[in-house]
């Protein structure tokens, strides 16, 4: 699959758009970022359905519908279409979280953050994992990551919100 630059198909919007626009715009790019920093490819029909939702032609909600209903529409997907799954619909929720104003600091609201954005997709969307991690990470060369031992991943939230 050629390199597509989603970047700059949606960077038009911040330079042309009305503010409205562009917070679209911007709101699309970070999430489709996001995905990219996780070694995650979207589609290209997330990114004609992002740039309808920036153009007004469709609402947000309508984009995630869209999403949702092109993978559950296809009964066969090529090995493309099922990687690019969880960043489309990831994407899209996450366009639509930076589309929301309210939003208040706490675990509660961070647990309820990561429900939303992976709920099935993860089976463990909104939950606090019950076993310690490691994660080989590309963005850091392929060194490994430890993360919070998980017993005192609530007492470590509740400090860092505090």
């Amino acid at each position: 699959m050629p390199d597509k630059n989603w970047q700059f198909e949606l960077e038009e919007y911040i330079k042309q758009g009305e503010p409205d626009k562009a917070e679209k715009s911007e709101a699309w790019q970070t999430a489709i970022g996001l995905q990219a920093v996780d070694g995650l490819n979207t589609s290209d029909y997330l990114l004609d359905t992002a740039k309808e939702h920036i153009e007004g032609k469709i609402t947000i909600d309508e984009a995630q519908k869209r999403i949702h209903s092109y993978y559950e529409q296809r009964s066969v997907r090529t090995e493309t279409e099922n990687e690019t799954k969880e960043a489309d619909i990831v994407s899209a929720r996450i366009a639509k979280l930076f589309g929301e104003k309210a939003f208040q600091f706490s675990p509660a609201e961070w647990l309820s953050i990561h429900r939303r954005l992976f709920e099935g997709v993860f089976g463990h969307a909104g939950q606090i994992r019950q076993y310690n991690i490691t994660k080989k990470e590309w963005v850091l060369n392929g060194d490994t990551v430890t993360y919070a031992d998980w017993n005192s991943i609530k007492e470590t939230l509740d400090y860092d919100f505090a």
